[in-house]
């Protein structure tokens, strides 16, 4: 006797449209464009920080004090190695700090002689601000 009825209330299946694929690789997509541009968007923040620290670097060397020569040896010193980037420039800053050892370490120090205030000028030509 069951296997005499029959069911007419059961349909056949139906088919959905699945776009779940679709809307994954567009999130793949959206998360590499956002990873590429916050990367890129830290090394310009850096790039430009940098080249903002070599001008005030660059200012600071150009209002040397030559009155104190023990506070200019020093100053000179620090920021013509942070300045300095180029084989010529390093060669240069290095002749330069070279000629500054006698204004540092020492209790009383005589005047910077001309010839130091012209390397520096030299220096401070080579560098690209």
């Amino acid at each position: 006797m069951i296997e005499n009825i029959k069911i007419h209330d059961i349909k056949s299946l139906v088919d959905i449209p699945d776009f779940s694929i679709y809307i994954y690789i567009l999130l793949i997509i959206i998360a590499i464009f956002l990873v590429v541009s916050f990367i890129f968007l830290i090394y310009k923040i850096f790039s430009n920080r940098k080249k903002d620290l070599r001008k005030e670097y660059f200012k600071i060397l150009e209002e040397i004090d030559f009155d104190d020569s023990k506070k200019a040896a020093y100053t000179i010193t620090k920021y013509s190695r942070l300045l300095a980037d180029s084989p010529r420039e390093i060669k240069l800053s290095e002749e330069l700090i070279d000629e500054l050892e006698e204004y540092k370490y020492k209790k009383n120090v005589k005047e910077l002689e001309h010839n130091i205030k012209m390397q520096l000028s030299r220096f401070m030509d080579s560098v690209d601000v």
